[in-house]
Formats: structure tokens, C-alpha cells, sequence
């Protein structure tokens, strides 16, 4: 039971975290690499949001997160750890995987293609050009692998932990 609500609070918080990440220009821009194609091809050519972009290669931004997220949830599960890897490796996979489909379906899916909070000055009526969810899709299946890396390494780490 504490096992859940622990998800569904590390859900609503990471929803928390991405709502107050939003609302301003400035702010959207450090998602930038999340939008459609076109919305970031219109911004990198805008005068003014073009100059304020800052680049992370995919590859530094998918090891970051693989850090954070199993730094996090090595803490969210520590106390839930059992002998053996198998059922630590489950219940941290279960949680990342259960956050992940979250940020799918409820964030990309159904919140961020219908907020106006995530449009970028000049396309706020615009719906259109926020509605393709591939780069959702693609952030998805990268998560999948980053979520599955981080129950490996925490399920060893939770079972050493248990001696």
C-alpha cells in the first residue's frame, strides 16, 4: 500500500515539477528538445528566443537523468527493499516505468498538447503545431531503457543493502 502511494505521489509531484517549469518563454525553452519539430524550428529562427537557447547533446541529457532518476528511486524504494535482486529490481522498474507511462499519457498526451502554458509567444492559438506527439513518443521509449538501466543498478544496490 505505501509502495502506491509513494508512485502516485512521485507522479503528481513530477507533474508538479513540470507545470511550474512552464508558463514563460524562458521557461518553456528548456524543453525545448520536447516540442515538435516545427515549434522548435520557429523558435530557433526567432530573434529574440533563437539567441537564448541552451544545447545539451541527448546522450549528456539521457545520462543526467538516468543519474537523477536512480538516485530518486533508489530513495523511494529503500524502504521497501527485500532480500534479493529480483523484487528490488521489480519494484523499482514497477515505479519508473509506472512515472514514465504517466508523463506519457497524462503530461504529453493529454496535458501539455492542450495548455496554452507550454506555447511559445506567437502560437498561443495555434493548437495545431503542438499536437504531433512524436518527440513524446521518442522521449518514451528512451525512458523505458533509462527506467530499466536504473532498476538494474538499484536492484543491486537495495539487495546489498538488505545484508
Amino acid at each position: 500500500m505505501l509502495f502506491l502511494v509513494k508512485t502516485i505521489c512521485l507522479c503528481l509531484a513530477f507533474w508538479g515539477i513540470c507545470y511550474l517549469g512552464t508558463g514563460t518563454d524562458e521557461k518553456n525553452l528548456k524543453g525545448l528538445s520536447a516540442y515538435p519539430d516545427g515549434i522548435q524550428s520557429r523558435v530557433k529562427c526567432d530573434l529574440i528566443l533563437g539567441a537564448q537557447i541552451k544545447t545539451i547533446s541527448p546522450v549528456a541529457r539521457f545520462f543526467f537523468n538516468l543519474l537523477l532518476y536512480t538516485i530518486l528511486l533508489l530513495f523511494m524504494c529503500f524502504y521497501e527493499r527485500q532480500e534479493g535482486f529480483l523484487p528490488n529490481f521489480w519494484n523499482v522498474l514497477i515505479m519508473g516505468e509506472t512515472l514514465n507511462l504517466f508523463d506519457f499519457l497524462v503530461i504529453d498526451l493529454l496535458w501539455w498538447r492542450h495548455t496554452k502554458r507550454v506555447r511559445f509567444t506567437g502560437t498561443k492559438d495555434r493548437p495545431e503545431l503542438y499536437s504531433d506527439p512524436k518527440n513524446h513518443l521518442i522521449s518514451f521509449l528512451k525512458g523505458i531503457l533509462m527506467f530499466l538501466i536504473a532498476a538494474v543498478f538499484d536492484g543491486v544496490l537495495l539487495s546489498y543493502f538488505c545484508k
